[in-house]
């Protein structure tokens, strides 16, 4: 039986991939926290792979605080750009086959139209700047590598969008959210199920993909929707990027052009929307 390695499991797409993981029968996992094993730790990392021996990686480990990253420029270096590199060696030893989840903020932000795998990257941030890097030492030291772009992921674990829209949307009379910012939403059970939909694919296409849910708008557009399917009272108003100043550039339009996972792979892509009623369905059971 195959198996496969998740790293950072304890994060809003590890956490969807275990819960996947009790449906599939055909794979053994083994699911492995930033506590278990932080991926910056070349050692151990060395030492669980001499052990375990997969047949896949997953790797959902990151360093995510976007603006945080702006100051924690040599943590964010060594676990989204060095730790990966690491990670991409050991799996090409092993014959491993490598898959790692990057970023929308790889792009410039810049763009009319949405971006394809092709388009030149260019990062605003330091985190964006890492993640890219991060893909360049992937796919240098092991060109068998997947990477999947993805944006505005959101889950029922961990700290989104979502959820913190929905906690002051019933702590405040009003709130108000950018209306400037234009990209598409990721539910990470989406994700975990494209993953997935990979890994099971007979044929197996290393290279860069763009994953995202179907669909484009601001995220004060996306807060009017949870508010709309909350049933919310709040006062949702919108504002420019400029009245909300943070420490790291967010990108001004950030819609991926998801045609290639699609043609190579068969991915299903699923309406926005559609996806943010399931998850919210599944805050409401738990």
């Amino acid at each position: 039986m195959k198996k496969i390695l998740v790293t950072g499991a304890n994060g809003q797409l590890g956490k969807e991939i275990r819960a996947l993981a009790k449906s599939i029968n055909q794979y053994t996992f083994v699911f492995l926290s930033r506590e278990d094993l932080p991926i910056h730790h070349f050692e151990l990392v060395r030492n669980y792979f001499n052990e375990l021996n997969p047949d896949y990686c997953i790797n959902c480990a990151a360093y995510t605080a976007v603006d945080k990253a702006e100051t924690e420029t040599v943590l964010a270096e060594l676990i989204n750009t060095e730790a990966v590199g690491v990670l991409a060696a050991v799996t090409a030893a092993h014959k491993c086959k490598f898959m790692h989840i990057s970023t929308d903020y790889v792009y410039s932000g810049f763009s009319s139209e949405p971006y394809q795998e092709t388009d030149v990257p260019a990062p605003e941030s330091v985190y964006g700047k890492t993640k890219l890097a991060g893909e360049m030492a992937a796919m240098e030291n092991n060109p068998e590598s997947v990477i999947i772009r993805t944006s505005w992921v959101y889950a029922v674990h961990g700290h989104n969008f979502v959820k913190t829209m929905i906690r002051l949307m019933g702590e405040r009379p009003e709130i108000s959210v950018v209306n400037d910012q234009i990209g598409s939403p990721t539910w990470a059970a989406d994700l975990a199920n494209c993953i997935m939909d990979i890994i099971k694919f007979p044929d197996w296409h290393p290279g860069i993909y763009n994953f995202s849910n179907e669909g484009q708008l601001s995220w004060y557009d996306f807060a009017l929707q949870i508010k709309a399917m909350t049933g919310s009272t709040c006062d949702v108003k919108p504002i420019p990027s400029a009245a909300y100043p943070t420490p790291a550039k967010r990108p001004q339009y950030s819609v991926m052009d998801k045609s290639k996972i699609v043609q190579v792979f068969g991915i299903r892509l699923d309406p926005w929307q559609e996806s943010l009623k399931h998850c919210l369905e599944a805050l409401q059971q738990k």
